[in-house]
């Protein structure tokens, strides 16, 4: 069905994730995704963390990347209830990909070359879920966050 005059303006904005330790989570986001921390924000029991791939080409100024954390496609939110990275007795959360709590799947990202950016994660300690040589979809990897959640990676360009 083609897009209406009311559904014109919609965009797909953000996915929220909730991670055990925002430190932790935080580090892998930005130094091993790359991606632009773009706000934070505290509540009295949980602190929301909304990030972002900056393809302006350009720093942007904490205040553009306040205001864009709504209008721009490709946020991820990560949610952290306070006490969770400090609880022995917290078990972490369903990554959605085993049960219980089987439904959501993953993120994915889009890189210029699967392998090279596997070589990467693999020199950087990242865990994989799935090779590029691995299975029988020899074009793309998974590899998993500090909290188990699955991260695609895949090209540019993908037949299936």
């Amino acid at each position: 069905m083609p897009r209406t005059t009311e559904t014109a303006s919609f965009k797909f904005n953000h996915t929220m994730i909730r991670v055990k330790d925002p430190k932790v989570s935080l580090a892998f986001y930005q130094d091993i995704l790359g991606m632009d921390l773009l706000s934070v924000k505290e509540f009295s029991d949980f602190t929301l963390y909304f990030l972002a791939f900056n393809h302006d080409g350009r720093g942007l100024s904490a205040e553009e990347k306040e205001k864009s954390r709504f209008a721009r496609e490709g946020v991820l939110e990560l949610t952290h209830n306070h006490g969770t990275e400090s609880d022995p007795n917290f078990q972490g959360y369903a990554s959605g990909n085993t049960e219980p709590g089987k439904g959501f799947g993953h993120i994915a990202i889009t890189v210029d070359d699967v392998e090279k950016a596997c070589e990467r994660f693999e020199k950087l300690g990242v865990q994989f879920k799935k090779r590029p040589s691995d299975g029988k979809m020899r074009h793309i990897a998974f590899i998993l966050d500090p909290d188990g959640y699955w991260i695609e990676i895949v090209p540019g360009v993908l037949d299936l």
